[in-house]
């Protein structure tokens, strides 16, 4: 087990779940050393939940999750059971690629506020990469949790239902009219100048759109599988199928643009 102190206030644990999706694995974080909150206790590795429970001992007081995907949640069942701390986060709108064991002890909305006598955590509702996403804010320290929302060398797939691009931007903007410091992804390492990164992810999502969009409008009509080849030929082609599911999130967001309409499997410019 490998604790790092990212700040007086955070220290982080990285569970041992690497793989393409998961970077180095999922970062839970222990926040504050008197009454100390987790941040994503992760999956539902015992021997990762023993160690959080090791550390925080008596003084765990509850468990935030920023989603429920299968590598940020599980874990808050069974630090639920060997603690009895309250588990805290948002029901997503659909099922499908969920943790079903989630069940949390108060559901959070945006603005609410986890007070102890270190620090103040806020909630931040950031839709996009699920439909319940949360980031948390440090505000003693502008410090913000980011879960999926942005992720440290890589960016997150957006996938539908649950996932909605034009909702992930609209987020990512929302970042920008807060004041701070550094980023605590949910995975990878903690990032500074968080307005230059959401800058970048933003401008990187409009590029990948303008080749979607390029990319219809030269073909007049097009399936998904048919858009994968020229909207991501700057990818690794054993990647395709987990773009694809961006590549229908960046589509549906230019139908709700009104630029796009979908006939069954085709997808047709509208202007």
């Amino acid at each position: 087990m490998k604790i790092i102190e990212i700040s007086p206030l955070v220290r982080k644990i990285t569970a041992d779940n690497g793989g393409v999706f998961t970077g180095a694995g999922t970062n839970t974080y222990l926040v504050g050393h008197q009454e100390i909150t987790v941040i994503d206790p992760g999956p539902a590795s015992q021997e990762h939940i023993e160690n959080i429970a090791k550390i925080c001992g008596d003084d765990l007081k509850q468990i935030l999750v920023t989603h429920t995907h299968n590598d940020h949640s599980p874990g808050a069942k069974l630090l639920h059971q060997r603690t009895a701390a309250p588990v805290m986060g948002m029901y997503a709108l659909h099922k499908e690629m969920q943790d079903p064991t989630f069940k949390a002890k108060k559901e959070l909305k945006h603005g609410d506020e986890i007070s102890e006598a270190e620090y103040t955590l806020k909630v931040i509702h950031t839709p996009g990469h699920a439909s319940n996403h949360l980031c948390f804010l440090l505000e003693e320290e502008k410090l913000i949790f980011t879960g999926d929302h942005i992720m440290d060398g890589s960016t997150v797939v957006i996938a539908p239902p649950d996932g909605n691009m034009k909702q992930y931007i609209d987020s990512l903007e929302l970042l920008k009219e807060i004041d701070l410091k550094c980023l605590a992804p949910g995975h990878g390492n903690i990032m500074e100048n968080p307005h230059s990164v959401v800058d970048w992810i933003v401008s990187h999502r409009m590029f990948r759109e303008k080749k979607v969009i390029d990319s219809i409008t030269e073909a007049s009509k097009a399936t998904l599988d048919e858009l994968i080849y020229s909207v991501y030929d700057d990818v690794d082609k054993n990647l395709y199928g987990i773009a694809k599911y961006s590549l229908e999130a960046h589509l549906n967001k230019l139908i709700e643009d009104d630029r796009v309409l979908k006939d069954e499997e085709h997808y047709y410019w509208k202007g």
